[in-house]
């Protein structure tokens, strides 16, 4: 079951934390994996991981905002591994302020543009990058990480990022219904709050969340594993909330 047998994954994203969790696991299920990530260091060291775990898997830096940068990165992931099968677009921007509270109103326009550039713009230009070769081929997984900022709203303080990832669930969705009958399936995962750095800050969270604990890398890893494997092949045009039950829906 879920067996990813040479299928060839790009995850964005993936040098820390979710994006790099969902690497791990997209490999150990037996598929090769283009790691991507803004810092190149990142990249090669998830790589590095995979590799000595036996896996197979190489490091491509780029940007997702830049879309002739992607193209490239895409070539090089074929010429190297294979066409590209499964995308998980998990690449995010929280913005200039990250995820400090800020209301929209106090916000400068400069700081809107980030956080739509990566979420909904990265999610576009990937799947552009890949969406052809897909169809052509009669199969293909997208996977877009969203967050329930993009579904349900969080507290005031995050509009932009709230705004780049509901894009990035739309466009996915749309998306879904226009390649179905090729084969390819688009879904989003909208995750919830998940583990930090900060134990305190950890625990403090866990505390509004009904099955009491943030999320960890394992938990979506697990969920793109099934999204992209032939299991799941009658699921498409969805959003998969995973938080835990901190927003149902």
């Amino acid at each position: 079951m879920f067996d990813l047998t040479a299928k060839v994954a790009l995850v964005t994203g993936a040098g820390r934390n979710v994006g790099a969790g969902i690497a791990h696991a997209l490999a150990a299920h037996g598929a090769h994996v283009a790691v991507n990530d803004f810092v190149a260091e990142r990249a090669a060291a998830v790589a590095a991981d995979i590799g000595a775990a036996g896996g197979v898997a190489m490091a491509v830096p780029f940007d997702v905002t830049d879309l002739d940068a992607v193209v490239g990165a895409v070539a090089s992931v074929t010429a190297e591994l294979g066409p590209v099968d499964i995308c998980v677009n998990n690449a995010g921007n929280g913005g200039v302020a990250g995820m400090t509270p800020t209301p929209f109103r106090d916000l400068a326009p400069e700081s809107w543009v980030s956080p739509i550039e990566v979420n909904l713009g990265g999610v576009m230009n990937c799947c552009h990058a890949v969406i052809d070769g897909m169809c052509d081929r009669g199969w293909g997984r997208i996977i877009t990480i969203s967050s329930g900022a993009g579904t349900v709203g969080v507290a005031i303080g995050v509009a932009p990022y709230s705004a780049g990832k509901g894009g990035g669930l739309a466009f996915t969705r749309s998306l879904a219904l226009e390649v179905a009958r090729h084969g390819v399936t688009a879904n989003t995962l909208a995750i919830g709050l998940m583990e930090m750095a900060n134990r305190d800050v950890t625990a403090t969270l866990a505390k509004t969340i009904p099955v009491g604990r943030t999320g960890r890398p394992d938990d979506i890893a697990a969920a793109c594993v099934w999204l992209a494997s032939e299991e799941a092949a009658w699921v498409t045009a969805q959003t998969i909330e995973i938080n835990g039950g901190s927003h149902p829906t």
